[in-house]
């Protein structure tokens, strides 16, 4: 593999859209980008609520910047600047940032079906 090219998606933040109750941008699509999983930079504002969902995806949260909460089920969970939180696939949750900052996290998901397609 040539060590001479890399891409880039630059000012990320910049270029966020409104949807599911966040500013958010999707990995995918990318031009000639494959991988087993699936993400998205997301952001919420203060006062901001996810919608509550689940779906059959394991999901990994990389906080960036700032503090919110992560309602799993019943439970709920601080997350900061700094934390990674992992979740099992099919269990109702939503973020909420009840806090005057905004909170700055990457979200990636998979499951084995990701993994089969990427792999056929």
């Amino acid at each position: 593999m040539p060590t001479d090219h890399v891409d880039f998606r630059r000012r990320e933040p910049e270029n966020l859209v409104r949807e599911h109750g966040l500013d958010l941008r999707l990995l995918h699509p990318w031009p000639g980008l494959a991988t087993p999983f699936r993400g998205a930079w997301c952001v919420l504002r203060p006062g901001d609520r996810t919608d509550t969902h689940q779906h059959r995806e394991q999901e990994l949260f990389i906080a960036m910047a700032g503090r919110a909460e992560v309602v799993v089920g019943e439970r709920t969970h601080v997350i900061a600047a700094g934390d990674l939180m992992l979740m099992p696939g099919d269990v109702d949750h939503h973020v909420l940032n009840p806090n005057d900052e905004d909170f700055s996290y990457y979200a990636i998901w998979w499951d084995g079906v990701m993994a089969e397609e990427y792999l056929a």
